[in-house]
């Protein structure tokens, strides 16, 4: 009975560490690429690039929801309460409706979450 649980316990970490590996592979380089076509329009990822239509993504990871000062955020992302995770971005950029209701960006997502991944693991590498 006890083998039985500790097996378990080994499956389940075991899916959560695949999991979260799974999540680990977007590609930053091919993110690069789907940035610079589709979000640079709006977005800027240099540092002190400043906010086009949108906010600077540069250093997005780790930066809390609605908090570039200056910029005028919906009141949706504004009052969305999280700090940007890589898992998070990937999240918002594949539907960002789902993520944060009501938000003001124009982007209907990439509804496909690989080219997601991708995009948000080119965004963590800015800082």
């Amino acid at each position: 009975m006890k083998r039985i649980g500790m097996m378990t316990a080994v499956a389940m970490g075991a899916s959560l560490f695949v999991a979260s590996q799974a999540f680990a592979a977007g590609d930053a380089a091919q993110g690069k690429t789907v940035f610079t076509g589709v979000c640079a329009m709006c977005h800027n990822d240099v540092k002190g690039g400043g906010a086009k239509i949108g906010p600077d993504l540069y250093g997005v990871v780790g930066r809390k929801a609605g908090s570039v000062a200056g910029f005028a955020y919906s009141p949706a992302m504004k009052k969305a309460g999280f700090v940007w995770t890589e898992e998070k971005l990937a999240a918002y950029i594949d539907n960002p409706q789902k993520v944060v209701p009501g938000n003001r960006m124009p982007y209907a997502g990439t509804q496909n979450m690989q080219k997601a991944e991708n995009v948000a693991a080119y965004l963590a590498t800015l800082k």
